[in-house]
């Protein structure tokens, strides 16, 4: 059985515990406390599932992919619809439970790094429901590439900070957060985005995140009467991805296919696939598989979709692939870019380009595996991503488009 708990350090196998300054070990372990007494507070999980349920919109359907299913001939494609959910996204599964638990902790301030935005628009969101001061880090080329999601922000209440080191990617905008938190600890709450980071926070994300494979495991043994044969979900820190593969762990026979970012090349800084490209390595206070070159420097990374623009994989997803209990592929900016377009005239559907690059491989797979049935996550929907579609495909911008 693959271990699904870290250790009392932090770690699943070598993987995960805490490289951080001495100044954050004291709120990393009141937050870890905080949390371990409220998973165990009947009321907090109770208020938390309230507002899963009538704020976030949960349960999501598994919704059957006939008409893709049918054009591509193989397998049976089901899609966990994470995209109908408040703000567009998975991220706001975790961001009430981490602003419930920083209520509890007596913290007023919020602040969170964003790559997308996604995860920024669901911290400012629960800010606002809250009544918390918010503080958002974003690389300079994110919010250029995500100007929609910048402005969802900023008219929800939160102050959405640019910064311009490095490669002004989500990498970037994690380092000023925890530059911030290290200045700021007894009033913020740092609300991380992702199942990476020091501990508590690879296995508490998860944790918020389970819903997804819990009910989508109750869901396909209704509709199928069977478990899934594959599970496909895109991999930039991780967390969608954990979140649904946790409730099948335990279950040998489903095979659980993490996506990464493949890019524009297998070259090291064109591409954002740690477990073709990378190796062991610390980062943001965890040790993980990261890009990283000879020297241990930390490389530059791509991707057309800028939530999987991230040089590290959170810890239990690095444990997972050295287990061979999940596989680890990537799709090419190419590939994402076709299959959303797939997506979107078959089923009507315009999926977030981090989600495509899972339905690139589902698109790969399915003619092959005749009556198998698969589940893809779709992590997030492809409104705050138009901009770049739009890039990626001039000719639907035309006044007469004679070609669709």
């Amino acid at each position: 059985m693959i271990q699904s708990q870290p250790d009392s350090t932090g770690h699943f196998g070598p993987y995960g515990g805490r490289f951080v300054p001495e100044v954050l070990m004291a709120p990393l372990e009141e937050l870890e406390h905080a949390y371990l007494a409220a998973s165990k507070d009947p009321q907090f999980r109770a208020e938390l599932d309230d507002l899963l349920k009538n704020y976030a919109g949960r349960p999501t359907p598994l919704y059957f992919a006939k008409r893709m299913s049918q054009e591509l001939g193989g397998a049976k494609i089901y899609i966990k619809r994470e995209d109908l959910l408040h703000t567009g996204a998975h991220k706001i599964n975790n961001c009430l439970g981490q602003a419930l638990l920083a209520r509890r902790m007596g913290k007023k301030r919020i602040i969170a790094e964003t790559g997308a935005g996604q995860h920024g628009v669901a911290t400012a969101t629960v800010c606002a429901l809250f009544g918390l001061d918010c503080t958002v880090y974003m690389g300079e080329e994110d919010m250029r590439r995500q100007r929609l999601n910048v402005f969802r922000m900023r008219l929800l209440g939160a102050r959405v900070t640019g910064v311009s080191n490095g490669s002004r990617t989500l990498k970037d905008a994690i380092s000023e957060a925890m530059r911030d938190w290290v200045t700021n600890v007894h009033s913020t709450h740092y609300l991380l985005g992702s199942a990476l980071g020091a501990h508590p926070y690879p296995m508490m994300v998860r944790d918020f995140h389970r819903v997804i494979g819990e009910e989508a495991r109750a869901q396909i043994l209704q509709q199928e009467g069977r478990l899934p044969d594959s599970i496909f979900a895109c991999v930039g820190g991780g967390s969608n991805a954990i979140g649904i593969f946790h409730a099948f762990l335990g279950d040998e026979n489903v095979k659980l296919i993490g996506i990464e970012a493949g890019g524009h090349s297998d070259r090291l800084g064109e591409h954002a696939a740690r477990f073709s490209g990378g190796s062991p390595g610390v980062l943001h206070g965890a040790h993980s598989y990261v890009l990283q070159d000879d020297d241990g420097q930390v490389a530059l990374t791509h991707s057309v979709s800028a939530g999987l623009d991230y040089a590290m994989i959170g810890p239990e997803h690095a444990w997972l692939n050295d287990r061979h209990r999940a596989e680890y592929t990537s799709a090419i900016d190419a590939e994402a870019l076709s299959a959303a377009m797939k997506l979107a005239r078959t089923e009507g559907i315009i999926p977030a380009l981090e989600s495509a690059h899972a339905v690139a491989e589902v698109i790969k797979r399915a003619p092959s595996a005749p009556g198998a049935v698969f589940i893809v996550n779709l992590s997030g929907r492809g409104d705050k991503d138009a901009d770049i579609y739009r890039e990626n495909f001039p000719e639907l911008d035309e006044p007469n488009p004679s070609h669709i």
